[in-house]
């Protein structure tokens, strides 16, 4: 059977590493934080300014730490007055 290429290998790949990981911890240090860092260096390099939706979930890249630190105080607020 050939090797799956693409979007769903990236998919598929993406959920193996995380299947791998013992614990949330594991899975920040060792899948989703090379990913965002691999993100955030294409994004700078192209000037980009993303908000990207998931069907749960967002993820935002502003290219400005200031700004990186308020989204993620405006999300925390938010799901704090979710509870």
């Amino acid at each position: 059977m050939p090797k799956k290429s693409g979007p769903s290998a990236l998919q598929d790949d993406l959920k193996a590493r995380f299947a791998a990981c013992k614990d949330a911890e594991a899975m920040n240090d060792e899948v989703i934080l090379p990913f965002v860092q691999a993100l955030e260096e294409v994004c700078a390099e192209r000037g980009y300014v993303l908000n990207i939706y998931g069907e749960t979930a967002n993820l935002v890249f502003s290219g400005d730490p200031d700004a990186a630190e308020q989204i993620f105080q405006m999300v925390e607020d938010f799901l704090d007055d979710a509870e």
